[in-house]
């Protein structure tokens, strides 16, 4: 066993030692075109700045919200409720919805198409349009995206003189269940604009907006996030809404009745002051229980209409803003540092491996073409 480790070791021994010989050569043949090496880096750097100043600045603003605690919700409202024998809390947080879902809410077509006609404005005053004009006609691209994209643009240009134009003086009406085909490319691009991450196990929702201006960063943030908070209200609120709207009109049918049988019984009394006939006492006590039974009704109905106004405001969510949104003062990207270091590391990997192997692949390749 020992003879057979001692004749594995000393096999092991000269193949580090030849790996270590071909690093020590490959490291010697890199450093003997050094010159040309330099020259190409210096190369990277240049293009490497070009690239980075030719790419439009992006400004990120995000916001921090904290849900309200559903075990802490209906303090005083259920309290009240529960003297009269109302029992408020159960089934509040049943239809709520998961914060899950809030990435898809916001990326939803109606709720992009919500924010198309939000005015935005720029920091330095030039921009004061919708946000569908702005995702539109003002967003920077770099030069060699405007370049690859200027046939597309001039095929779309020569198409649109042969159609009709329609008249755009005003808001215009979109449909999210047949939206053309710019709706949808902005919508799209806004989408991908808006951020939104859940702390599943705090329920804490950041909401971030990437744009290319700080102020309308701030802006738009601060719109997703009251956009988000009353769709998520709206939703939580929607039966307790209809449940007050049918409250109150059991309310004002009940507050009919009971001042139309006031009305009657009065007239009747009236009318009918010295009869004392028997057949008078009945009809005005008849009268009588029918006013008492109105206002029974009425007096119910109050109590019903309360304490449906009091359950909407229970189940009302309430979102406490952490982190407000606030105008960035420096771009999110791109990382000009990152860029330039890339095209320069791009370049020696390109002359590394054009002195170590393509050289060589090279001379091969022409003298097999030159043989042959």
């Amino acid at each position: 066993m020992n003879e057979d480790m001692n004749m594995q070791q000393s096999q092991q021994l000269p193949d580090l030692e030849e790996q270590e010989i071909d690093l020590m050569e490959m490291v010697l043949k890199v450093w003997a075109e050094r010159k040309w090496v330099i020259k190409m880096c210096c190369i990277g750097i240049v293009v490497g700045l070009i690239v980075a100043f030719s790419i439009p600045r992006e400004y990120s603003t995000s916001v921090t919200l904290a849900p309200e605690s559903a075990g802490k919700s209906g303090g005083g409202m259920s309290s009240l409720a529960a003297m009269v024998g109302i029992n408020l809390s159960s089934g509040t947080s049943s239809d709520a919805l998961s914060p899950d879902l809030y990435p898809d809410i916001v990326s939803s077509t109606p709720f992009l198409i919500d924010l198309f006609d939000v005015r935005v404005k720029d920091k330095k005053e030039h921009i004061d349009t919708t946000l569908y004009a702005y995702i539109l006609d003002y967003q920077r691209v770099p030069w060699w995206s405007a370049v690859i994209s200027a046939p597309m643009k001039a095929l779309g240009w020569t198409l649109s003189l042969f159609r009709e134009k329609e008249a755009t003086d005003g808001e215009v009406q979109l449909d999210p269940f047949c939206l053309t085909l710019e709706e949808a490319s902005v919508a799209k691009a806004l989408s991908k604009r808006i951020g939104v991450a859940v702390d599943k196990k705090t329920g804490v929702t950041t909401i971030s907006v990437m744009m290319q201006d700080p102020l309308i960063s701030a802006s738009v943030t601060d719109t997703v996030m009251h956009n988000l908070q009353r769709y998520i209200t709206d939703y939580r609120t929607n039966k307790a809404r209809h449940d007050l709207a049918f409250a109150e009109k059991l309310y004002q049918e009940s507050k009919v009745n009971y001042e139309a049988a006031q009305g009657k019984y009065a007239s009747f009394v009236d009318a009918n002051k010295n009869i004392v006939q028997l057949s008078f006492r009945v009809e005005q006590e008849r009268l009588q229980n029918e006013v008492n039974l109105a206002y029974q009704n009425y007096s119910q109905m109050s109590q019903q209409l309360q304490l449906a106004k009091a359950k909407v405001q229970e189940i009302t969510p309430v979102y406490t803003v952490v982190q407000p949104a606030s105008v960035p003062l420096r771009p999110a990207k791109p990382s000009k540092v990152m860029v330039l270091i890339s095209f320069v590391f791009l370049a020696f990997a390109a002359c590394a491996g054009w002195i170590l192997f393509g050289r060589d692949f090279w001379a091969n390749l022409k003298s097999q073409l030159n043989g042959e």
